[in-house]
């Protein structure tokens, strides 16, 4: 269970807002709960699914979390933007997976 987040940055708006999103979202919830999330924002964010759609099967619990996050979604109009609103994203998602590098791609 993650029982802390936090971050330390600068960026624009879009990044850090993300960043402090995800810091809220993720107290109390399980890595794989974490990672349910990323998977479901990242899909939100580049347009490959819409918020009643992007959570798998058996995750209805994560539900009021992802509709929060469904505020950044616009950014998929503006595709120079999806970096800023999931670079916390990636950088948790590398973080759980042990990896010291991170990448937006």
């Amino acid at each position: 269970v993650i029982r802390d987040a936090a971050f330390e940055g600068r960026g624009c708006a879009i990044s850090v807002a993300s960043a402090s999103m995800l810091t809220e979202l993720l107290k109390g919830r399980t890595a794989t709960d974490a990672e349910v999330l990323f998977e479901a924002f990242h899909k939100l964010c580049t347009g490959e699914a819409e918020p009643d759609t992007a959570l798998p099967p058996g995750h209805d619990d994560l539900r009021d979390a992802l509709d929060k996050l469904a505020v950044l979604s616009g950014v998929r109009d503006f595709p120079s933007r999806v970096k800023c609103a999931t670079l916390a994203w990636h950088t948790m998602h590398a973080a759980l997976a042990g990896e010291a590098q991170v990448s937006t791609e």
